[in-house]
């Protein structure tokens, strides 16, 4: 979808946003279900990055102590359970620049990752760049779905990042798709970005070929001691216009309600489930912030009657469409 088309919906009344999002929402999901996903930080702080909006980057004073790599048996711990809590999907995030083969740390993570495979829920990594070989064993060792956020336009993100580029990113996220992975690809909103960042974003988006399986849509959480620390958080409207947008824009993939969730009320959480939010992070903790209780998000659900989607850890990845190319177009280590 081009920018002008995507302009056009964004800054429509309100209403006919969220009756427009709603249609479509029901046309290509029609079971009422809501994924919920369980995201483990197996790597905590010292990340040698300097992403302004994290508090696991090494170069600013944030509290968030670095750690280890978290040994198998504590993640398959975790993990255990998140499936008992009746979780669909199981995240691993690291704080780190990358992965790279023949390294320890990559070997111990694809370790882990063929251990949580056998649990029976869709497992997800976030670990950073990687190449082609990298994301082919990821593959090969069970991993469903990849995340690796583009988190704003083109256009702002050197303002937030300066030690990789936005086709660092591009080409990780072709990686991924090339190794057969899904893709769980999003974006962060209150990065001192315009609405025109956003929607532009959101074009990067829903021109992947193929179309990311699940897009985040999160809500900076200033941390204290990261240079956007004061920035000032987004307002519910502006969120759930977005997630209405990215329903609109990608009907078929899953729009997760992310990072943020704490600030909305329970009101303000289930109309984003109407516009078409039908994925959470799920659990007491998302990396370093906060996030609803479990018990209070089951609650929820079953207040609005909705239910848990069921695991699919054997599901396909989306499929290209032949008559485009492929995007995003491999920008960095192709080939190899």
């Amino acid at each position: 979808m081009n920018y002008a088309d995507l302009h056009r919906i964004y800054h429509q009344p309100f209403f006919d946003l969220i009756k427009q999002a709603r249609a479509i929402h029901e046309e290509h999901w029609t079971n009422n279900e809501v994924q919920l996903c369980t995201l483990l930080s197996i790597k905590t702080g010292g990340c040698s990055e300097d992403c302004g909006y994290c508090a696991q980057s090494a170069r600013y004073t944030t509290g968030v102590q670095a750690e280890k790599l978290m040994e198998k048996d504590e993640v398959m711990e975790r993990a255990r359970a998140a499936r008992a809590n009746g979780s669909t999907r199981f995240c691993m995030g690291a704080a780190w620049k990358g992965v790279r083969v023949g390294t320890q740390k990559f070997n111990q993570v694809v370790d882990i990752v063929k251990d949580v495979s056998t649990l029976g829920m869709e497992v997800c990594v976030t670990l950073g760049q990687l190449g082609a070989e990298e994301a082919a064993i990821l593959k090969e060792a069970g991993v469903t779905a990849y995340n690796h956020n583009i988190d704003t336009s083109p256009e702002h993100y050197p303002n937030i990042v300066s030690t990789h580029t936005y086709d660092d990113r591009l080409s990780t996220i072709r990686h991924a798709q090339d190794a057969g992975m899904s893709v769980c690809c999003g974006g962060i909103l209150g990065l001192g970005e315009t609405i025109e960042d956003r929607l532009k974003m959101l074009e990067v988006l829903s021109n992947f070929n193929p179309h990311p399986e699940s897009v985040p849509i999160n809500a900076l959480m200033p941390m204290k001691g990261t240079p956007m620390s004061e920035n000032v958080q987004v307002d519910s409207f502006s969120l759930v216009r977005m997630i209405a947008v990215t329903r609109i824009a990608i009907p078929r993939a899953k729009v997760r309600l992310s990072a943020g969730r704490t600030n909305l009320s329970r009101e303000a959480q289930a109309l984003a489930f109407f516009a078409g939010a039908n994925s959470i992070f799920y659990g007491d903790k998302l990396l370093t912030a906060a996030n609803p209780r479990a018990n209070e998000d089951l609650a929820l659900l079953a207040e609005l009657g909705l239910s848990a989607q069921q695991p699919n850890p054997d599901m396909s990845a989306p499929v290209a469409d032949e008559v485009r190319e492929l995007a995003p177009a491999c920008q960095v280590g192709c080939g190899v």
